[in-house]
């Protein structure tokens, strides 16, 4: 997740910024994106259930596809995908199925607020605690792994394969502190590509981006 600029001091230094599309990233980056993340969430819970269920669907083939070319025995892989919360596409049937074929699933934990994330072995039998956000998350008894292919959401994203998130930087700093860094496949909407989030030193791209339209964005 991308951290952001400080925001304006003032209102009225927050006035002077809007354009007809919102504030103006070049004077206040802070205010675009938060308006851009308001904006795209906004839609994505728009959806339908329907039309959610549709987009998962779609969404896990196309994760499951890549994957696939790049590690056709998932026997143990280690991969961390991510609990669906604000409308995110559900991809818990990929954790399902990533431990049925011998893969080690895990979910990513915040276990310390601004600091990197930590990654949780998961089985369909593993003891989920509430965590950061309220979201459901594996026990302090869960092994801590570290992932090869780890799934991150996606607010927004662009072609270069910067993605907006929920302005924490949990992912961007879980990224740069990760030794040897996991292959990072960027899952979210087609409606939600934007031209540029207009990254930031801090920004980190990432290696693959998949849609429900399919892949989009391949970096290595």
């Amino acid at each position: 997740m991308t951290d952001d600029l400080p925001e304006p001091a003032s209102p009225p230094c927050h006035l002077a910024t809007q354009g007809p599309d919102g504030p103006d990233p070049a004077q206040d980056l802070a205010g675009w994106r938060k308006a851009q993340r308001s904006r795209l969430l906004a839609a994505r819970q728009a959806l339908t259930v329907a039309a959610r269920q549709t987009v998962a669907a779609a969404l896990c083939r196309h994760v499951a596809d890549l994957i696939a070319d790049r590690h056709p025995d998932l026997r143990g892989l280690t991969a961390s995908a991510f609990w669906p919360i604000k409308g995110e596409p559900d991809l818990r049937p990929l954790l399902a199925d990533w431990h049925a074929a011998g893969a080690l699933a895990a979910l990513p934990v915040v276990e310390l607020r601004h600091a990197p994330l930590v990654f949780r072995r998961w089985t369909p039998e593993t003891r989920m605690i509430r965590g950061d956000w309220n979201i459901p998350v594996p026990g302090p008894d869960a092994a801590a792994v570290l992932p090869r292919i780890a799934l991150a959401p996606l607010v927004g994203w662009d072609p270069a394969g910067y993605r907006l998130g929920y302005g924490g930087g949990y992912f961007d700093r879980t990224l740069a502190a990760l030794s040897p860094r996991p292959f990072v496949i960027g899952v979210g909407l087609q409606a939600a590509r934007i031209d540029t989030i207009h990254p930031q030193p801090h920004d980190i791209p990432l290696d693959a981006i998949v849609t429900e339209a399919g892949l989009q964005v391949l970096r290595g």
